[in-house]
């Protein structure tokens, strides 16, 4: 299975930014939004935390492309996926990400080399480069034909997707 980047918002420095920074001047309801994606992740079974703040995860996007190299990926992105949403944990930090690493059983050591010489960057750069071609701009963004659904989904909605797609 292949992924790809959590928010695709690049600009978001390493520090983070407040969920009313990054939404300012449009018109989302926050705690809206949240409840929204909370009864999404409650019906698929995934965590979900009090998000306040968003981060940048590029750093933790090179580090996901090490591990689907070294047949982690999958529990990488979900231990990810974790710390990101359910425990609010700022993936641009490397003491964040070499735990990350290390509890799906990925030496930290070597985590740490890939990300202080970027090894992955220029394939992170090409799947960022594709999203923009195709006018994503969140994830997941599931796509088929030139269709495409955006966000978490349930296996229904999915299943719906594909049949309309097909």
């Amino acid at each position: 299975m292949h992924w790809t980047a959590f928010p695709l918002h690049p600009e978001t420095p390493q520090d983070g930014r407040s969920l009313e920074d990054l939404f300012a001047g449009r018109p989302i309801n926050i705690p809206e939004m949240l409840a929204h994606l909370r009864k999404i992740a409650d019906q698929l079974g995934l965590p979900f935390g009090e998000r306040r703040m968003t981060y940048n995860s590029r750093r933790a996007q090179e580090l996901g492309k090490w591990a689907e190299a070294n047949d982690s990926g999958d529990a990488f992105h979900m231990a990810v996926f974790k710390a990101y949403f359910a425990d609010g944990l700022n993936l641009a930090h490397t003491p964040v990400l070499l735990a990350i690493a290390q509890s799906v059983g990925l030496d930290p050591d070597e985590a740490r080399t890939v990300l202080e010489h970027q090894r992955y960057g220029a394939a992170v750069d090409r799947d960022w480069q594709r999203s923009r071609t195709m006018g994503i701009t969140a994830v997941p963004t599931f796509v088929m034909n030139d269709r495409q659904l955006v966000g978490a989904q349930t296996y229904q909605d999915l299943t719906r997707f594909i049949q309309a797609a097909s």
